[in-house]
This record gives C-alpha cells, structure tokens and sequence, in this order.
C-alpha cells in the first residue's frame, strides 16, 4: 500500500526532506504532497539581503528549485496554500488554499513540519504600518523593494543590530540611505560578547552608519497617510522613509502549539536526534521552527540558518524513505559582514558559559589575515573561551576584514571534536604568505589560551 508524506513549508528543510525522500522511494512507494503558503519555494532567504542591496541582481538567482522542478519529480507542491490545523489523533491537517478560500483534509502516514521562522515583531504602535518591513521570506524582500522604489526620501531606520540588521544595514547603505541602527543593547552583534561587538560598532561608525545604543524602540511614528515616517524612543525620534526590522526571529510554531507538540524554552519544537518529534511516531520537524542540540554547552538552543535546515531535511527524507540518519546538534557557527568587516563566531560567549556553570579564561590577539609584509594584510581580532583547568576550546570569536570570518571553520571542527586549546596549537593548518602569517591568528589565540589555563586563569 502506497504511503503518503505531507509537508508543511516548501524552503529548505521541507523541500529537502521531499526530494532526499523521493530518491529513496518512488512514487509507486511513496506520495509526497507539499503546502508552501508564499509565493516562492527553495530559496536562499540567506541571500535576501544581498538581492535587496543590489549584489545579487535578479530574485531567481536566490531560487534553487521552482515548484515546476519539484513537481517534475513527483512532489505535489501546492503553492499558496496554507495549513490552519494539524489533527494528531486523526493524522491529517486541514489546508486553505489563499487564492480561492477552499478547505480541505489531507491525511498522512507521515507529517514534516518545516514552518520555519517569523521575525519578530513586538506589539508597538505602528509597528504595522505601511513602510515597515521584516525581511524573512522573498515575498518580504520583494514588499521591501516595492517600497524602496516608492519611498521619497534616503532615510532608513534599521530597529535591531543581529545578523538580519547589520545586514541589512549595509543593503540600505548601497542603495543610498542614510543609515540609522536602533538597537537595544549597547553593542551590536549580541551573538558576540561586548568587547567584540564593539569593534563592530567602530567600524560601522566609521563607515557613517549612526549607531544608537541602549535604546528601546516604543513605536513607530506615521503620516497623516498612516506610513511609516519615523522610530520613537522614550527620549529621542529618528526620521525614516522605510524601517527595517532587525530584532530577530521566533520559531514559527502556532500550528505545532495549537496540536499539543512539545515545544522547548525558545517556542521550537522537541525532536529526537532523527528530527522526529519527540513522543509523536510519524511527526517530523526540522528547519528554523525546531531547537537543536548545543554540543558545548549540553542545552537546547534556537538557531536560524539555512545550513540547518538543509541537514535537517536529509536526516528526515532519508529517514522517512526507509534508511537511517541523525542530527546531532551543533556548535553554534555563524558569519556575517558589513561592507567590508567580516564578522565569526562559534561556540559559547562568556554569559553562555556562566549560565551553564562553566569556569573559564580568556584572551584576545590581535594579528592579520596574511604576512604582514604581503600586501593586503588586514587586521584581525580574534578572541578565545577555554574551560579553566581543563583547557577545553569553549568558544571563537574573529571580527577582521577580508579572510577573517571563514578562520572560525577551524574552530568549529575543533570543538565538535572536544578538543583542547593546547591540542590545537598543534594543527597543521595551510600556510603561505599569501593566506596567513607563519602562526595562523586561530592558532595564535590556542597558544595564548593555553598558556592562561596553564596559570590557573589569571
């Protein structure tokens, strides 16, 4: 008897898992119907920001298969058809399609959850209005675009500083804007400790970014044709011809919620290291609405990145189409840039290991991407956790220019193989004058750290 898999969201995780279970079973074994409520599926939504500021031209390039691709191998994709219900007991969910307002149940042998994630956008007045954009999905790249070419006046407001505002930041600077970034903590880049954060917002100054620190946002300000024409703090305004937000995202979970699925301390869903959710056979979840696994710190986190979700999709196609495969969790590696500064990190901050109970030592080197004495050698600050005593590699942080952020690779693979900071001093890693000084800059913070654990962690 053929099997049937339905799929709730066509980007990565979900339409992974369609097509990694599709190669393993055929459509005489396996029938595979998708819900994508947008307008687009399997896309970079990574790569938003760079289509908005002008580097990547043309939206299709950031697409890297249409529904007519998947369709061709025996998906049913439904576009524009959203899911408003997921019935446990029954194995079914019930699925609106946008255009018409039909209804119907659709009933499965084996569910994917892949709703992803929503940026988050707290209720403030205004917060609503025309002109005031969350940039997730290409159908909000496109509204954002839409209104960037109706806009009036250069002046954008970016409210937050993660990835998605210093991002976007740059995206509104190449396109002209005056550039001011309202962010709540004092630096930029909360993903970084304070110190290295502020090195991002050093630069971004210097690039004529404002910078406005430890400032809440309490509402957007419109026009008397209800548009966004500014941002509101308690002591201060910010004239704006478009507002970015840049706050973050939630894990997209109401569905999951409203069924009684287990969800953890960030609103993602639970699963098992096969993404199956946990308690519930049959049910699987993967992508930005899940959490993950940290493997340093032995929690569970939230984690939003296309590299994720991707994986996640393998394990669930593959396991859903008779074979075998796990996640295992991750080490939290990310990377991002502004103009011309590279931005890394992997691994726990120093309040990601306090909250933990770790002891640690840190440091901080200061070193360049090549020889100095090659041209085009460009500073680079690189800032090492170890655990004290035990001198296990905690956490990288890089902030430099070019050939910076892809260093924290090394790291990364160092702490998912557990090792110390004096084990890595000993790494053979690539050198010519061209790419790196004789002592790489990673390897110069191992040694460094070494030495601190090896003093007790003066």
């Amino acid at each position: 008897m053929r099997e049937r898999l339905v799929i709730i969201g066509g980007d990565a995780a979900g339409m992974s898992a369609a097509s990694q279970a599709r190669r393993l079973k055929g459509p005489d074994e396996l029938e595979i119907i998708a819900f994508e409520r947008g307008h687009f599926t399997s896309y970079s939504a990574c790569g938003i920001p760079y289509w908005v500021s002008g580097d990547v031209p043309e939206r299709h390039r950031l697409i890297a298969r249409t529904p007519e691709e998947h369709r061709a191998r025996a998906i049913d994709l439904r576009m524009r058809t959203e899911v408003t219900e997921i019935d446990v007991a029954a194995g079914r969910v019930r699925a609106r399609d946008l255009e018409s307002g039909a209804e119907e149940w659709t009933a499965y042998d084996n569910l994917v959850i892949a709703t992803g994630a929503r940026p988050d956008r707290p209720p403030l007045p205004g917060m609503d209005a025309p002109g005031v954009h969350g940039v997730q999905t290409l159908d909000d790249g496109q509204a954002l675009l839409d209104t960037l070419e109706r806009a009036e006046g250069r002046r954008a407001v970016v409210v937050g500083a993660g990835y998605i505002g210093v991002e976007m930041a740059e995206a509104m600077m190449k396109r002209g804007y005056e550039v001011t970034v309202v962010n709540r903590g004092q630096e930029p880049m909360a993903t970084l400790d304070p110190d290295m954060g502020r090195l991002v917002h050093e630069a971004m100054t210097g690039l004529g970014i404002t910078m406005v620190g430890d400032a809440e946002v309490t509402k957007v300000l419109t026009d008397a044709e209800g548009r966004a024409r500014a941002v509101a703090t308690d002591d201060a305004e910010f004239p704006a011809d478009v507002v970015v937000l840049g706050m973050g995202v939630r894990p997209e979970t109401a569905l999951a919620r409203a069924a009684g699925l287990p969800l953890g301390e960030y609103g993602g869903l639970l699963t098992d290291l096969a993404m199956r959710v946990r308690g519930h056979d049959g049910i699987w979840a993967g992508g930005d609405c899940v959490e993950v696994l940290d493997l340093v710190s032995g929690r569970e986190r939230h984690i939003a990145l296309g590299t994720h979700a991707n994986k996640h999709g393998q394990v669930i196609g593959t396991n859903v189409g008779g074979g075998y495969a796990t996640f295992p969790g991750v080490v939290g590696t990310a990377v991002s840039k502004v103009c011309d500064l590279e931005i890394a990190r992997t691994g726990l901050r120093e309040k990601d290991a306090r909250a933990v109970g770790l002891q640690y030592v840190t440091v901080t080197v200061e070193s360049t991407s090549r020889a100095g004495y090659y041209p085009g050698a460009a500073p680079m600050t690189v800032k090492m956790l170890a655990e004290r005593r035990t001198g296990r590699l905690l956490g990288v942080q890089i902030v430099g220019r070019e050939g910076a952020a892809k260093r924290v690779d090394v790291a990364a693979v160092a702490l998912t193989a557990g090792m110390t900071v004096e084990q890595m001093t000993a790494l053979d890693l690539g050198y010519a004058p061209p790419f790196s000084p004789v002592w790489d800059p990673v390897l110069i913070a191992a040694r460094k750290a070494s030495v601190a654990v090896r003093a007790g962690g003066a």
